[in-house]
Order: C-alpha cells, then sequence, then structure tokens
C-alpha cells in the first residue's frame, strides 16, 4: 500500500470514507450539475435517484450524486430514461463493471451513433433543400428587380 494510502487507510482506487457520508441538499446538487430543482425531483420520480427524506427535506448522499451525473451524461449523448436507467441498474448491480454490462453499453452507444448518422443525413438533405430554395427564391427576386 502506497503511503497516500495507508494514511487514508484506504486502497488507491476507493472513494475515501469522507466522501462517501458526505450528503447534498436539492440546491447543492442543483448547483453543482447547473440544472433546476425541478429537473432533479423529476429524476427521483423517475426512479433515477432515490434520496433519503427527513419530512420535506431531501438528503442526497453519494450514490445519487453519481447516479445524477450518469443520468446527466446519458441525456446529452442522447439517451432515453429507459437506457439511463438500464445502464444505472447495471451499474449499481456490478460497480467495477463486467462483460454484460460493458457490452450492452456498447450497444446502446452503438444505436446512439446510427440515430446520430441518419440525423446527420436529413440535415444534410434538410440543408441542401434550404438551399436550393434560397437560391430559386433570390432569382425570383432578381428578375422582379430587374423587371421594375
Amino acid at each position: 500500500m502506497s503511503k497516500a494510502s495507508s494514511e487514508t487507510g484506504r486502497k488507491d482506487n476507493a472513494v475515501p470514507l469522507r466522501d462517501k457520508q458526505r450528503t447534498w441538499s436539492i440546491g447543492e446538487l442543483a448547483r453543482m450539475f447547473e440544472v433546476t430543482p425541478r429537473t432533479i425531483r423529476f429524476y427521483e420520480q423517475e426512479g433515477l435517484i432515490a434520496p433519503q427524506r427527513i419530512g420535506q427535506k431531501r438528503i442526497y448522499h453519494t450514490r445519487d450524486r453519481v447516479r445524477l451525473k450518469l443520468t446527466l451524461r446519458g441525456k446529452r449523448l442522447g439517451f432515453s430514461l429507459a437506457e439511463i436507467r438500464e445502464v444505472i441498474t447495471m451499474y449499481d448491480a456490478m460497480p467495477g463493471g463486467n462483460a454484460r454490462q460493458l457490452q450492452r453499453l456498447l450497444e446502446i452507444l452503438a444505436e446512439r451513433r446510427e440515430e446520430l448518422d441518419r440525423q446527420l443525413e436529413d440535415i444534410h438533405l434538410m440543408r441542401m433543400e434550404i438551399d436550393n430554395v434560397d437560391q430559386r427564391a433570390r432569382e425570383a427576386l432578381r428578375k422582379l428587380d430587374q423587371t421594375n
């Protein structure tokens, strides 16, 4: 064990005990991830995070913060909530990852990549159509200007 890890009493890759015990309010997480508290409540309602409740107060632990981070990253990548839930569930079952989990993640990424490729093609075709309409409109305007 390295000196740094022996001083903290943990393995080099382990989460420090103080971080495991750290908690956050909904406002703190909202500021941390630059989202609204409403967004966090929505993900809670969808079962992606499950904070501890004390009366009306929500207390978020490290697990909730990690799940929120994974959820937001998944949304940025264009994953559906069902896909995000599936990946998070697999992560919870096997935090270090396993072949099945990683294979499914690769499948989801391939599906997303194909979808993006289709969208890029649609955008390209739409851009060509806009350019075509633009050119015809300019020609028509030029003809109108010449007749006046």
